[in-house]
């Protein structure tokens, strides 16, 4: 992708995450909602990034920040999972506009399913569907490259895989010709701001492609090394110790000035996060606001 401007400041609200801060007003749930607000010599603009799983929760959050669906420019959907997607109509009949686009990979609505302990669908789902998206006001924009939201603020599209470490780490299933097939994720995308004079801002959902495979795309995408902050979920909570470990050293050598992990991350992987970057990290939570 060819360098594409950059942001003069970018402000990040949790809507939705597994935890709440001490005495906060707002409610948790099992996902991710990310409402992204870019400004740049064009003007400003709001995209949300997931929406999580409860929408009643969602909405709930939205109103007690002050935040007016009516003002969201696009929804990015990072994968396929219900934790991050359920919900998406509802929150199109909010907005309450036709043509708002909703941005995802094309493999978004295949088959998706665990086996284990039993069969079970996590994928989009039925309200969720193609056409209820477009019912409910919905551009659907499926892509597997990379996308500008905004100078300075674009999807990873696709995420190449580089390191030898980073495998999916459950044991997802999807249907590939009439046949049950392992599901690699290749749906799993993030959101990369480009912050004057601070470097990148890696937006991730789960990081099914792994956290590190997604910094590596995200300095390939834009052309700067610099990290500002790395944000969301890292699918860490299964994870073997020696994969955590190569995982936040792997980040070290990036040296971000901060990062802050939640959701699927797990507790584990926190307390190594922490180790290494100290004060620079954070775990994520429902209602913290993050402004370069």
């Amino acid at each position: 992708m060819e360098k594409a401007g950059f942001l003069s400041e970018l402000r990040i609200t949790v809507l939705a995450e597994d935890s709440v801060q001490y005495e906060s007003p707002l409610l948790g749930q099992h996902g991710i909602a990310l409402l992204l607000e870019g400004r740049s010599a064009e003007g400003r603009h709001r995209f949300l990034v997931d929406v999580g799983q409860n929408s009643s929760a969602l909405h709930h959050n939205m109103v007690s920040l002050g935040i007016q669906s009516s003002t969201l420019d696009a929804i990015i959907l990072t994968h396929c999972h219900y934790d991050h997607t359920q919900g998406t109509s509802d929150v199109l009949k909010w907005v309450g506009k036709q043509g708002v686009p909703v941005v995802a990979h094309p493999d978004s609505f295949r088959p998706h399913f665990v086996t284990e302990p039993c069969l079970r669908h996590v994928g989009m789902m039925p309200n969720d569907s193609r056409s209820e998206i477009e019912e409910a006001g919905g551009m659907l924009l499926l892509t597997r490259d990379p996308l500008q939201l905004m100078p300075g603020l674009s999807t990873t599209g696709e995420v190449r895989r580089q390191t030898d470490f980073e495998e999916v780490g459950i044991p997802l299933k999807t249907i590939v010709a009439d046949r049950v097939a392992g599901d690699a994720m290749l749906d799993d995308i993030s959101v990369v701001a480009c912050v004057r004079d601070q470097g990148l801002v890696i937006v991730t959902g789960c990081s099914h492609a792994g956290i590190v495979n997604i910094v590596k795309h995200s300095i390939e995408l834009f052309g700067e090394k610099r990290i500002c902050g790395i944000i969301g979920g890292f699918h860490l909570l299964n994870a073997s110790e020696e994969r955590v470990r190569k995982t936040v050293d792997a980040l070290s050598q990036h040296n971000p000035q901060w990062v802050s992990a939640g959701h699927c991350t797990g507790f584990r992987a926190q307390v190594a996060l922490f180790r290494k970057f100290e004060d620079r990290f954070r775990p994520l939570q429902t209602g913290m606001v993050f402004t370069v």
